[in-house]
Parts: structure tokens; sequence; C-alpha cells
């Protein structure tokens, strides 16, 4: 019996799950431009799942890899949600 698959799928659910705020925290304080910290935390989280012999830590580290990617996408969406009023602008946030 081999529980990676199921193990993978929690990983990407708390993933998700974490990333979500990250997100939003992100927009809030840093604004959208912040997104050159998320590629790299990207392509070093991916790369370092390239050099890990664990295949559950190694699934850890790439899934939080592409969520940092993915994160960069989100980034643009925030900051439109911010501008419908979905979400609080940060006030002290000049333009």
């Amino acid at each position: 019996m081999n529980g990676y698959g199921i193990v993978t799928a929690v990983i990407c659910f708390v993933c998700i799950g974490i990333f979500h705020p990250i997100v939003i925290k992100a927009e809030y304080y840093l604004s959208a431009r912040c997104w050159p910290l998320f590629l790299l935390a990207g392509i070093v989280f991916l790369a370092a799942s390239l050099m890990i012999g664990n295949l559950y830590l190694s699934a850890a580290m790439g899934v939080t890899g592409c969520s940092c990617l993915w994160s960069i996408l989100e980034l643009k969406e925030q900051e439109k949600r911010v501008k419908k009023g979905w979400f609080p602008k940060n006030p002290r946030r000049k333009k």
C-alpha cells in the first residue's frame, strides 16, 4: 500500500490554505509589486525539491514552490479584489 498520493494531496491542501492569507497580507503591506519575492522563493523551493532524496519532503518542497509561483498571479487578482472593495486597502500606502 502506498500513501504517497494521499500525503501529497494533504500537503497541497495545507499549502493552499497557508498561501491564501499570505497573498492577502503581502498585497496589503507590500503591494503586488512584491511578486519577485514569490518568484525567488518559488525557484528556491523547486530547486530544493530536485535535490532532496526523500519523496515526501521533495513533494512538499515542489508543492510549496509551485504555490509561490501561483501566488504571483494571485497577487494581481488580489489587487483587483481590493479595487472592487472586497478587501481593505492599506491607508498608509502611497500611490
